[in-house]
């Protein structure tokens, strides 16, 4: 496992803190440099590549999830935030975590392990169980994945195979490429090819959007 370059930004000098002696613990997380204002870590992302970002929600300067739609799309943002109802923001804007204030220990290294399945999922295929068969599948070859009651239905431009899974179990295994954009369906965002009033286009099908997905797909997959 390489070590992952962190930022920690958050206005709250105690709240930096904790994050910061959290990072030290972790011999696979290297602390490059914490900033009280958004604003400011703007120079660094321009120098420094950097895998994750502790993001708190709101800062008084610039709004932790406006931020976000600056980041680099190679950066993972953990968001932290002491108010619960921004948790849809952040889940909108397909971060890798939401930390909810005070974070404890155990559900720091929880968010960060997520870092590291999703480095060897990319790398790696999708074992799919299907009745009695198992298939492994490419995840670039995955267009989109269709609910359809207990099972989900996996669409590939050759093929289509069905599993006893829900889309809620598959959201935690995928990586950042795939999106959930309504309750029946997830997409591989690089397969999509164009927005067309509230549904999106890969190859020749159709898949609407919901209202709760909206804003996050305009901004994660168009911007």
């Amino acid at each position: 496992m390489k070590t992952l370059k962190c930022l920690v930004i958050d206005d709250e000098e105690l709240a930096r803190g904790l994050i910061k002696s959290y990072i030290n613990k972790v011999d696979f997380l290297e602390l490059i440099a914490d900033f009280e204002s958004p604003i400011t870590a703007m120079q660094i992302l321009k120098s420094e590549t950097i895998d994750i970002i502790f993001l708190d929600i709101q800062m008084p300067d610039l709004k932790g999830t406006d931020f976000a739609k600056l980041i680099p799309k190679e950066t993972s943002i953990i968001f932290t935030t002491a108010y619960s109802e921004y948790a849809l923001d952040g889940f909108n804007l397909n971060a890798l975590d939401y930390l909810l204030k005070p974070i404890s220990f155990n559900r720091f290294l929880q968010a960060v392990n997520k870092f590291k399945k999703e480095e060897v999922i990319v790398n790696d295929t999708l074992t799919i169980k299907s009745g009695y068969d198992l298939y492994k599948v490419k995840f670039n070859d995955i267009n989109y994945i269709e609910s359809d009651n207990e099972y989900v239905v996996y669409y590939t431009s050759q093929k289509k195979i069905m599993s006893h899974q829900t889309l809620k179990s598959l959201e935690k295994i995928l990586p950042k490429t795939f999106m959930r954009v309504h309750r029946s369906y997830i997409v591989n965002t690089q397969k999509v090819t164009a927005l067309k009033q509230r549904d999106l286009l890969i190859n020749d099908k159709t898949i609407p959007v919901s209202d709760r997905y909206f804003d996050a797909v305009k901004t994660v997959i168009f911007k």
